[in-house]
């Protein structure tokens, strides 16, 4: 018979609903450590939230050598906490140190810049920045899936490793197995017949075209997994590796497409909100001020609609010194696509 699995008492979870008096036991990092009139007080936190849990350490028990990114499980019972900013802390009754840390170790409690963070990658990941981020986008890939399922769509992991470009929709990197050292030859060109699928293969750009296989036999599905570009362009919207979004829809014309992409956009971000209130409230305050009013802008506001040429109508009439011109036929830029849904719409759109 096999052993009912131990749940995990998560930091974030006695934070929000952990009564007082309730014996517990926790793991996680010390965050940092203070000593005061034979007590020890250590801020403990395991990911699972911004916030830390405050451990409460007698006089015995502060002797452990528990530094700035120490490991360590420790048990007791929870008790209200006097401070204002924590419901509850945890009164310890035993302590086992589980990984120690140097006196120098080099995430303090201080704000450190990501050109610094990048030098510690093994670590980056225990500051604010990198959870909150982690969580948030844990929260987001989970609505997906929950979006698309409650909607009947059928998940397909489509293939990463592929010979098909997808109708050309990027330069793609090469998979082999063949000794670069030594490529075979065949009439001047390498021999793929010798390589391990017989042919040229590559990283996957889309799922695209498996995916239209599937929609004409469930019409209904989505792939969402990794893709690979590698155009060498250094912008910020270029990315040599990410996870695409791609449903393909059967039976489906423009205007359901576009209820489906304003409905899921609009639902994923409402459940990251939801599960993740607090990563969000830090992004406000420290990364970016005013996301909070965006993303309810976004969320109360129905997605606009124009036409390719009502578009192109406003943006000749608006006055606008554009660095790439406009006029009919004319492919739109970003900045054209910045203009009409920042300053002339105000919200989303699609242009049809």
């Amino acid at each position: 018979m096999v052993e009912p699995l131990i749940p995990r008492v998560t930091i974030a979870a006695l934070l929000k609903d952990g009564a007082p008096g309730t014996q517990v036991q926790v793991q996680g990092w010390v965050r940092t450590r203070r000593d005061s009139k034979g007590f020890s007080f250590l801020e403990l936190n395991d990911g699972s939230c911004l916030a830390n849990l405050q451990v409460v350490l007698g006089d015995t028990l502060a002797q452990h050598a528990l530094t700035t990114g120490a490991s360590v499980a420790v048990a007791g019972a929870l008790v209200a906490s006097p401070g204002k900013e924590q419901r509850v802390e945890l009164r310890a009754e035993r302590v086992t140190p589980i990984g120690g840390a140097d006196a120098d170790f080099p995430l303090q409690k201080k704000r450190h810049s990501f050109e610094y963070l990048r030098q510690i990658g093994h670590l980056r990941v225990r500051s604010n920045t990198f959870g909150a981020v982690a969580r948030v986008r844990n929260a987001l890939f989970f609505a997906v899936h929950e979006f698309f399922q409650r909607q009947g769509f059928l998940f397909l992991p489509a293939p990463i490793l592929t010979a098909s470009d997808a109708e050309g929709a990027g330069e793609m990197f090469r998979v082999t197995t063949l000794d670069l050292r030594a490529v075979p030859q065949q009439n001047g060109e390498p021999d793929w017949g010798q390589d391990f699928f017989g042919k040229k293969a590559s990283l996957t750009v889309s799922g695209q075209l498996e995916g239209e296989i599937f929609a004409h036999a469930f019409v209904d599905i989505y792939t969402f997994g990794p893709t690979f570009r590698a155009e060498n362009s250094n912008t910020a919207r270029h990315a040599a590796e990410f996870w695409m979004i791609e449903p393909e829809m059967a039976f489906a014309d423009l205007a359901r497409n576009r209820q489906v992409a304003e409905r899921f956009i609009k639902a994923v971000i409402a459940a990251a909100r939801e599960r993740c209130p607090e990563d969000f409230a830090f992004f406000d305050a420290r990364i970016e001020p005013g996301l909070l009013k965006k993303l309810d802008h976004l969320l109360d506001s129905p997605f606009e609609t124009l036409t390719y040429t009502e578009a192109v109508k406003l943006l000749e009439a608006s006055g606008e010194a554009f660095e790439f011109p406009i006029g009919w036929g004319k492919d739109l830029q970003s900045e054209h696509e910045r203009w009409l849904a920042e300053k002339k719409v105000g919200r989303p759109l699609f242009v049809i």
